[in-house]
């Protein structure tokens, strides 16, 4: 169960970096639910990670959860009668327990031998759902009350597939989910570079990036979709953190959201 192999394989690695930022930088992020899952986590898979992980490792992926969370915050506060929100992909996702919004369903899919890593590590809240299957074969929808608005989150996920698989993938679900909302992160062409070298510094070299954007609005014109929003990573953690951080990590994260090595696309279906 703990020798996951492939894009699987990265489920420690977002874990590792909320568990990093919570502890070193609170006052940006704070996630004690990660926390408490690491401590149950095999000892040598989270040193390795924190072994091979600079700071602005870590700080570049806690930084889309917290966007992603202010993304969430505004969805429900704009559908106060109700709504829902899928995580695809959702490794060891712990935004439900994070934002605590017990009114709000959260929908938890992923490949079933990742669900069951989940299983063994996280008991679902309330109002989580856990689905085990493939994202991309759509058999989850039907676990899904589509009769509230949707938000769906692809976190850390596209990268790893195709643009022609995705593309298929984002259409599909204009099709079965119409009028729902999806937002998911990209890099550039650049940025997929880099990534590259980190995921494999990791040790995981079979999950290589092959899926970028450089253009938001024109992704979106070409998949036929309305582009919400389109935003950088760090324009928060730069604010927040400023000088609290090493040189290095400062640069690279200004290098990065001025050259849009790494963006969130948000998508009206």
């Amino acid at each position: 169960m703990q020798n996951l192999q492939g894009v699987a394989d990265t489920t420690y690695i977002p874990l590792v970096a909320r568990i990093y930022v919570t502890e070193h930088f609170p006052e940006f992020f704070c996630d004690e639910k990660a926390v408490e899952v690491g401590k149950k986590i095999p000892p040598e898979a989270l040193n390795r990670i924190r072994k091979k992980s600079s700071e602005y490792a870590m700080i570049a992926s806690v930084a889309r959860y917290h966007v992603l969370d202010r993304v969430v915050r505004t969805f429900v506060s704009e559908h106060p009668e109700g709504c829902g929100i899928i995580n695809l992909g959702a490794g060891l996702e712990t935004m439900a327990a994070r934002l605590n919004l017990p009114k709000v369903m959260f929908y938890e899919v992923d490949l079933p031998e990742t669900v069951e890593l989940r299983e063994a590590f996280l008991e679902p809240l309330p109002n989580e759902v856990v689905i085990a299957g493939d994202m991309f074969e759509l058999s989850w929808i039907h676990k899904i009350d589509t009769t509230v608005p949707l938000l769906i989150i692809v976190s850390g996920v596209f990268q790893y597939f195709s643009e022609e698989k995705n593309t298929s993938f984002i259409q599909a679900l204009s099709r079965h989910l119409p009028d729902s909302e999806i937002i998911f992160d990209s890099t550039n062409e650049v940025g997929a570079k880099y990534a590259n070298r980190y995921v494999k510094k990791t040790g995981n070299v079979s999950a290589e990036i092959c899926f970028y954007i450089n253009d938001a609005q024109e992704f979106a014109h070409k998949i036929g979709m309305r582009l919400l929003d389109e935003r950088v990573f760090y324009t928060e953690a730069r604010q927040l953190l400023g000088k609290k951080l090493k040189l290095y990590t400062r640069i690279a994260m200004k290098v990065c959201d001025d050259k849009k090595r790494a963006i969130f696309v948000h998508l009206q279906l």
